[in-house]
């Protein structure tokens, strides 16, 4: 468990939030002195993120995700449904601090993306992606074999994605010159339409696999933060942790779209703070 101290309103007891996600349940346990204490548990065990939530002795339990009303049924306390928009608006923000920019792009790469414009406080989902955690658990499990996300993860680390992926100058291998950098990605997976060479092993298909959706994620953010005018692109969500892979991915792309990236601690569980946060203002 995680601990923090973020910019959170006084108030007299605890106050828990809980963003029930559809495969991770997170929890933020926001102290009265402001101290925050951070878990998570698998959305398949509601129940025993009710115990945690209980055990808490919180004032009130503020709630937000798609599984919100299944965990409201659990516990017999005082709680507030909190928009998800509305609760990552809130949480990311504190967790910036001072440091937040006055509109910028936050971008949740959970099961899945959305994509929301933060302005003066405001927040507003703009775009996003069925590409995410959800995606790289269920290829992985079917292509590799492999259904834990940390192993794929470590994996995808220590892989090289050019046995999989075709880069433009594959594309263009006589001399001539590409219209596009040469060492971008011209087709993911397309290597393996040919019977040639030795078959990739799993790190490397893991590697292409976690390269492919940060590619695609970042892509898009890229092209929703120039259409929104925005500099700063924030990224949240527990598919990042552990994740070097994607990190480096959305690395790669966003900076040729004249952005910046920041990657805030605790990141993961900003839609969690943020219904306590709310849940404590309301």
């Amino acid at each position: 468990m995680s601990r923090g101290h973020y910019h959170l309103a006084q108030g007299k007891g605890t106050v828990v939030g809980v963003d029930v996600g559809a495969t991770l349940t997170k929890l933020a346990v926001a102290e009265p002195e402001g101290a925050t204490r951070f878990d998570w548990f698998p959305s398949s065990d509601l129940p025993r993120a009710a115990e945690s939530v209980a055990a808490a002795g919180p004032a009130r339990v503020g709630l937000t995700g798609g599984g919100a009303a299944a965990l409201t049924g659990l516990l017999s306390l005082d709680t507030a449904r909190v928009g998800e928009f509305d609760a990552w608006g809130a949480g990311v923000a504190a967790l910036l601090g001072e440091q937040a920019e006055a509109r910028y792009l936050l971008v949740s790469v959970g099961t899945g993306t959305s994509m929301m414009l933060s302005d003066a406080g405001q927040v507003v989902r703009i775009g996003g992606t069925a590409l995410g955690g959800g995606t790289l658990l269920g290829l992985g499990r079917q292509l590799l074999g492999v259904a834990c996300f940390d192993d794929l993860c470590a994996l995808a680390a220590r892989g090289d994605r050019w046995r999989v992926d075709l880069s433009v100058a594959d594309v263009y291998p006589g001399g001539e010159t590409p219209p596009l950098a040469a060492e971008l990605t011209a087709s993911v997976f397309a290597r393996l339409a040919s019977s040639d060479g030795d078959p990739p092993c799993k790190e490397d298909l893991a590697r292409a696999l976690v390269w492919m959706v940060g590619e695609n994620v970042a892509l898009i953010a890229g092209g929703l933060a120039i259409a929104a005018g925005v500099e700063e692109i924030v990224f949240g969500g527990s598919t990042l942790c552990g994740n070097p892979t994607l990190r480096d991915a959305l690395g790669d792309i966003l900076p040729r779209f004249g952005r910046r990236l920041s990657f805030p601690d605790n990141a993961e569980f900003g839609a969690a703070l943020g219904a306590a946060i709310v849940a404590r203002r309301t």
